[in-house]
Parts: C-alpha cells; structure tokens; sequence
C-alpha cells in the first residue's frame, strides 16, 4: 500500500548496531572484500558483485552515485573512485534516512570513521557502543597482575562507558553460547586471568578466550547495567555458526533476567526465528536480523516476514552492522524499508492489521524501541 511506503519511508531511523564507513578510498578488491563475511580471497574466477548484496550495490546505490541503476562493477568502481570516499560517504550517508548511529567502535577502528567522523559524514547524532572483550584486552596490555586486573575491570569499564549507549559482547566469536551459565567466583577468574595475562606477555597479543573471562566480561556487563548487544549468528568464519544459537543462552537468560538489563540479539540469522521466541518469553530480550538484511538482498522481505512471526513488536530493533562501504549503511537501511512495506502493507491491504497500525509497528522497530532502550532523546 502506498500510504505505509511513504509512512515508513519518512521514518527516522535509529540503527542500533552499525559501525564506521570507510576514512579513505579503496580500490575494487577491498571494496569486494567488504560485500561478504568471507575473510578468503575471492577467487579469480568469480565477483562478489555477482551476488544478492552485489546486485543491491548496483541497482540502489548506483543512481546515488549518479549512474544508471544496474551499472556494471567495472562503472561502479570508476564513479566510485572518481568521487572519492568524502563524496561517496556523504551522498550514501545522507540518503539513508537515518536519525541516530550507535557505533561499535572495537572493531578495525584505524580504517573507519571515528564518533566524530560519523557524527560530520551523516549530519546525525553518533551514540557509542563500547565492547566488553576490548575493555579487557586494553587493561590486559597495561601490566596489571591477575588480582588487580579482576578488582579494576569493573571500574575501568565504568570510566570507559560514562557516556555510553550500551555494551556489546563478542562471546559467540571467542566461545559459543554453550558456557556455565554462573558467574565465576574471585579465585576461578583470578587463576583464569594469571594464566591469560602470562600468555599476552609471551606472545605480545590480548585475545580473551577463556570462557572464564569472558563469563566474568559478561557478567560485569550486567552489573554496569547498560542495554547489552550480544552477536549472535551468521557472521565471518571466525566463529561457529552452530555454537552461536541463541536458544544455547536460555540459562544465562534466565540467570540475567533478575539484573532487568536489556538483552540485544544482534543478527540472529538463521536463528531469527529462535530469537523471535526467546524475545517473546523473557522480558528482557530483544532482537534484529541486522546483517541478514543487506546479505540476503532482494530475498530480505522474507527474512524480515519471519523476524515478525512471534516476537511482540516492542522487542524488534532495526539495525544494519554496517562496516566499510557506506553502500552498506544506506542498503541496511533502504531495504528494510522495502522489505516492510512489503511485508506490512500485504498484512494491510488483506485486512489482517489496519494501515495504522501497520505503521506504528514500522515506528516501533525502525526507530521508537531503540529510543526506549537506550534512553535517546527524541
């Protein structure tokens, strides 16, 4: 229906999960790079430009560019190089539509825009996402003992999240979600942390893995109180897929609940449907299918329809976990606008909800559930 198109395409978004786009120009290798969650090399033989996210690429972003919509990669490439990463970023950026960013800044900081960075590029305001894992690694290089590094994360995490939105746990990267679901007592992460902190002195690198530490992560996360994002399925071949379920955190879930700090399930593909259910029974869970959105293309709508089968409307966020390309800030944001006026206005135009509430649920999941968890203004 044409009145829920322009009602959700006039909404101002808040995406709740995103990252920096691009500081400086990149040639077609690194741009391609960006279209998967493959961390390979692209084979010779193939293009990531030949898939759903590539050919969103040259359909939608294109004309933003200034190019006819389906452009070849190889005109792609050269307007994209010609504009240069300011002017990319700022035309993509502006037609995104979005109101709010807030920014998991852990992730390869030195090759995006900063909060700054973001703030200037899109003519929006940039909250921060601060996650629990680089807190610990960057005490971790400091020289602290294995006591003293138990006894100041907590404080340290709080001096660094002073102005923070929320938090955000990478545990499904370093882990899985099969941990003890208990918060580890002082003595078991103390020796955790000794045998962790000998290792980064012997090889000069801060990667916390232990499932100690990072229960122990987790769960000074919940005593910081802050809204926490948790990645949770589909994501590069660092993790495994089939450990990061998110039905495994039903324990956890259960053990956080009294805390009443808000959950995020972020991405959640192909576990969109899991996390439908955990968000309808514990009231302190929520999801979005973030990064699903921008990978599956023109198949997005169904991901969406699914995402909105179970879980109660308050409980889904928007979010496009984009990282890079500013393609993909303006895409996650342009087709979940698409894939819910399809969704929405087909539940309308067959009576099923009526065109107002159509568009409040557009409302609350594009932009009113995140205003509300994260305490924004607006």
């Amino acid at each position: 229906m044409r009145e829920i198109e322009a009602g959700v395409g006039q909404i101002s978004l808040v995406d709740h999960h995103v990252h920096g786009a691009l500081r400086e120009d990149v040639g077609r290798e690194t741009l391609e790079s960006s279209l998967t969650e493959s961390d390979r090399p692209i084979p010779g033989w193939m293009t990531q430009f030949d898939s759903p996210l590539g050919f969103a690429v040259r359909r939608w972003c294109a004309p933003v560019l200034g190019l006819e919509r389906h452009a070849s990669a190889e005109n792609y490439v050269a307007r994209r190089a010609e504009l240069g990463a300011r002017e990319v970023n700022r035309r993509l950026l502006s037609a995104a539509g979005v109101g709010h960013y807030l920014l998991d800044t852990g992730y390869r900081g030195d090759a995006i825009l900063d909060l700054a960075g973001m703030t200037e590029a899109a003519s929006a305001p940039v909250g921060e996402i601060v996650r629990l894992e680089t807190v610990a690694e960057d005490l971790a290089v400091s020289g602290v003992t294995a006591r003293d590094f138990v006894r100041r994360y907590p404080e340290v995490l709080a001096e660094r999240t002073a102005t923070s939105a929320g938090l955000k746990s990478i545990v499904a990267y370093r882990h899985g979600f099969g941990f003890d679901p208990c918060r580890p007592d002082g003595p078991e992460t103390e020796a955790a942390a000794g045998e962790w902190l000998r290792a980064v002195e012997t090889t000069g690198t801060a990667r916390v893995e232990d499932p100690v530490l990072l229960r122990f992560l987790l769960w000074s996360g919940l005593d910081r109180g802050l809204p926490l994002q948790l990645h949770t399925g589909y994501g590069d071949p660092d993790l495994a897929l089939d450990r990061c379920d998110p039905l495994l955190l039903t324990p956890w879930l259960k053990l956080a609940e009294p805390s009443k700090v808000d959950v995020m399930l972020l991405h959640c593909y192909p576990y969109h449907r899991q996390a439908g259910y955990l968000a309808q029974v514990f009231p302190h869970v929520y999801f979005d299918v973030g990064l699903a959105v921008n990978h599956t293309g023109v198949s997005s709508a169904a991901v969406l329809a699914e995402s909105l089968e179970l879980a109660p409307f308050a409980k889904i966020l928007f979010s496009t976990d984009a990282w890079g390309p500013a393609e993909l800030h303006y895409l996650g944001a342009l087709l979940w606008r698409r894939g819910m006026s399809r969704v929405l206005g087909t539940w309308a135009a067959d009576g099923d909800v009526s065109p107002a509430d159509a568009l409040r649920v557009a409302r609350m999941i594009g932009a009113g559930n995140a205003r509300r968890v994260y305490r924004l203004p607006g």
